[in-house]
């Protein structure tokens, strides 16, 4: 389903979608199209582009591309696939119950869930948010346990 959304694996490139994309959400996924979990990820979102395409934008950033790795670092982007919104050029933050407000990480269960969240942070973003409550149900949003080496 990758070849269906745009693939961006230049800084440039990114750079030139988050500061074009006006008036609508621009979501970022981040991962590989060899993993089995990105390839569910992206036939949700490929099957989700036309229901959002009046108020989002979908694109897919290869991780494995050495001119993304500042986007990875910056956005501590070790588990994939993780999805990063914006909104004009603002980073949106999605309160989801997890430690980590910055990024979904993992794939949505369903379609519906991906059309909700973004619908959610178009809806705050037009209030002047920078960060909205997730209104996936709970049982429905991965959960990652963090681990720690010699802690």
């Amino acid at each position: 389903m990758s070849y269906l959304l745009k693939t961006l694996t230049k800084k440039e490139e990114i750079d030139r979608i988050i500061r074009d994309t006006i008036d609508e959400v621009l979501v970022l996924r981040f991962g590989r199209c060899s993993d089995d979990v990105c390839l569910q990820h992206d036939e949700i979102l490929a099957k989700s582009v036309r229901d959002v395409s009046k108020f989002a934008k979908v694109a897919l950033v290869d991780v494995d591309s050495e001119e993304v790795q500042v986007y990875v670092k910056y956005f501590d982007i070790t588990l994939f696939p993780s999805t990063i919104f914006f909104f004009n050029a603002h980073h949106m933050k999605l309160d989801s119950g997890t430690a980590d407000h910055t990024k979904w990480v993992g794939a949505f269960h369903i379609k519906q869930d991906f059309i909700d969240v973004v619908e959610a942070i178009y809806r705050g973003a037009m209030k002047g948010k920078l960060i909205v409550q997730c209104p996936v149900p709970p049982e429905r949003i991965p959960k990652y346990q963090l681990l720690y080496k010699d802690v």
